[in-house]
């Protein structure tokens, strides 16, 4: 049986994975403000049914949204209520040519954020902090320390990394992002193939995870597609925060 969860947690890019900039543009949204309950596109108006038919926040994974003539990469977290409780646009953009030759480049079709985002949830599992990263965020450490500053307990990462890049860096990254912030890491990762705006066939990488404060991965999903659950345990994050006070102990700020 299948735990009934407080938070669920899509994937990256979900509505304009691969195709043109004109599709994607085509598939974004404009979101509408922080708290408001009505109004949105397609994805939007999906994500606040999602949360208030089964009474649960949603965190919306990332989609399109438009940005005068380029796009946002947007997080949107949907409250219970189906309100619009938080929002976070991904600040780093990938734009690299992976070993295998292929190249990508974000900034091609999408605009940066700028703001460090968490938000506070609450229900039958008490009352976390949530702080809020993007797939290619994941590489800078200093993102997260930010996130941890700000009282992050637990850290959601929607994310489409590449097969080749995955297989070599996805669970070390994730555990040492935990280990290093001493959160809880959600990672939910798009699997399976797409086409990019010239046809050329991706690999996304899928393996969602769960990982706890020590750094221990609790529950993984394999490389097709799927789903994974896990409990999170605020004495294990305080056990393991008092065990290793590192906020007491840094010099460098």
């Amino acid at each position: 049986m299948l735990d009934r969860p407080d938070l669920v947690i899509l994937p990256e890019v979900w509505t304009c994975l691969g195709g043109t900039a004109a599709q994607k543009h085509d598939a974004a949204e404009t979101i509408p403000p922080i708290g408001s309950a009505h109004g949105g596109g397609d994805a939007i108006v999906a994500l606040r049914e999602m949360a208030a038919a089964h009474g649960v926040f949603v965190h919306g994974g990332s989609i399109g949204e438009r940005d005068g003539d380029k796009l946002l990469n947007t997080t949107v977290i949907v409250a219970p209520d189906g309100a619009l409780r938080a929002r976070y646009s991904k600040i780093h953009l990938f734009d690299i040519v992976t070993p295998d030759g292929q190249g990508y480049r974000e900034s091609q079709t999408y605009r940066a954020g700028d703001a460090v985002v968490t938000v506070p949830l609450e229900g039958r599992f008490g009352a976390i902090r949530l702080g809020l990263a993007i797939c290619y965020d994941l590489r800078f450490s200093e993102l997260f320390r930010q996130l941890r500053d700000q009282g992050a307990d637990l850290i959601a990462l929607p994310a489409a990394f590449t097969a080749e890049t995955g297989a070599a860096h996805w669970e070390p990254l994730l555990r040492a992002r935990a280990i290093e912030t001493q959160c809880w890491i959600a990672a939910a990762g798009t699997v399976g193939p797409h086409q990019d705006a010239d046809g050329h066939k991706r690999l996304t990488y899928g393996h969602s995870m769960v990982i706890d404060p020590w750094g221990v991965v609790v529950a993984q999903a394999s490389a097709g597609p799927g789903l994974t659950t896990a409990s999170i345990d605020d004495a294990l994050t305080r056990r393991v925060r008092a065990s290793i006070p590192m906020a007491d102990h840094r010099r460098l700020r």
